[in-house]
């Protein structure tokens, strides 16, 4: 039973085939296609005015120079939010529950704002590691840990976002499972757990949109730090 409750974190296959290729890439299908029309149907207003609205709050802490991450920032924002939603269907598959997806995604972009801060202002990004006005004994221990945790960046965003919505995959499973247990036995407690498993569904809906929202508002907090 143990190992039942983990088995929704592997990835299938099909004839030897790994499926997580297709669940990364079915949420681009739900984006509106450009077309000939500036708006084609009710739908694809609200998604595109959903897109506006979250493009224009992941923007707000950056200047003119950080404008030119907006297509990469907003496409990473609906990719966890498309994912982490439709990952709480029954029989699917959530990819962003896999600690090495989620370090693929926050490695690359952490050392791109790293990088982009070494070039364009060296002398401030390496102030970072140094606060002003630290006693001389001091310096080479505040060095190490700011630089700790600056390398520490990219393990937190991924394990963040891994252990968020594992954990809630795994309340939603045990849950359901006890559901239908008492169903037979105890039915009044049954419907008692109905009624949490209901209620914490609700909550991984906006877990998921929260977790997402934080993963990429943090990448362009970093990125406004090398700016």
């Amino acid at each position: 039973m143990n190992l039942n409750f983990f088995d929704q974190f592997s990835s299938p296959s099909l004839l030897g085939i790994p499926l997580i290729l297709i669940a990364m890439m079915f949420p681009a299908l739900l984006l509106p296609s450009p077309g000939n029309r500036w708006i084609n149907n009710r739908l694809s207003t609200l998604q595109l005015w959903f897109i506006n609205l979250i493009t224009k709050q992941l923007m707000i802490p950056l200047d003119k120079k950080g404008h030119k991450w907006a297509l990469i920032l907003t496409s990473l924002m609906m990719f966890l939010l498309l994912t982490n939603l439709l990952g709480l269907l029954p029989y699917t598959f959530t990819p962003t529950t896999q600690l090495s997806m989620n370090l693929a995604l926050a490695f690359p972009l952490w050392l791109a704002t790293l990088l982009t801060g070494l070039r364009n202002q060296p002398s401030v990004s390496l102030g970072h590691l140094l606060p002003e006005g630290t006693p001389t004994l001091l310096i080479p221990a505040l060095i190490l840990i700011e630089t700790t945790s600056l390398l520490i960046r990219p393990l937190a965003l991924g394990v963040r976002l891994t252990a968020n919505l594992t954990a809630g995959h795994l309340l939603i499973q045990l849950i359901s499972t006890a559901t239908t247990t008492l169903m037979t036995t105890m039915p009044v407690v049954s419907l008692l757990t109905l009624a949490v498993l209901l209620l914490l569904t609700i909550l991984e809906v906006a877990v998921a949109m929260i977790q997402a929202y934080v993963f990429v508002l943090l990448l362009s907090l970093y990125l406004q730090e090398n700016i």
